[in-house]
């Protein structure tokens, strides 16, 4: 990657989406034009952001900005996670491997069950009274 060029990739975890951008650099990660350590508060949520960059071994080689919007903060940061690890695949495909076996390449479907009608809940059932 040159100094001019940018990397973009999406990325999506429960009902957040996050949008990455990668561009060379001393490896400062903007979220949502704030630093990320000010924006995610708790530090699992900082660690989860690193994880692809570190394991890549490209923490200081890249400057990161995205924008990320629905959600919670735990599925933004995984979101994050997720576009980081599809922008540094696409840029440079030696990383894929690694990224795919840690499996931050590929998208966590997993979504919150809709609620059913005539109960309150997704599977919960209104109690039962035979009497």
């Amino acid at each position: 990657m040159t100094e001019t060029t940018q990397t973009y990739a999406t990325g999506r975890r429960k009902r957040a989406v996050a949008r990455v951008w990668l561009k060379a650099g001393t490896g400062t990660i903007v979220v949502n034009k704030v630093p990320c350590d000010t924006y995610f508060e708790r530090e699992t949520s900082r660690m989860i952001l690193r994880q692809s960059l570190e394991l890549a071994e490209v923490l200081d080689k890249f400057d990161v900005r995205a924008t990320v919007c629905g959600g919670g903060k735990s599925a933004q940061a995984e979101a994050i996670r997720h576009g980081i690890s599809r922008a540094l695949s696409s840029d440079n495909p030696d990383h894929r491997r690694v990224l795919k076996r840690a499996g931050f390449i590929t998208r966590d479907a997993r979504e919150k069950e809709r609620k059913k009608p005539g109960q309150p809940g997704a599977r919960k059932r209104f109690q039962f009274s035979k009497r």
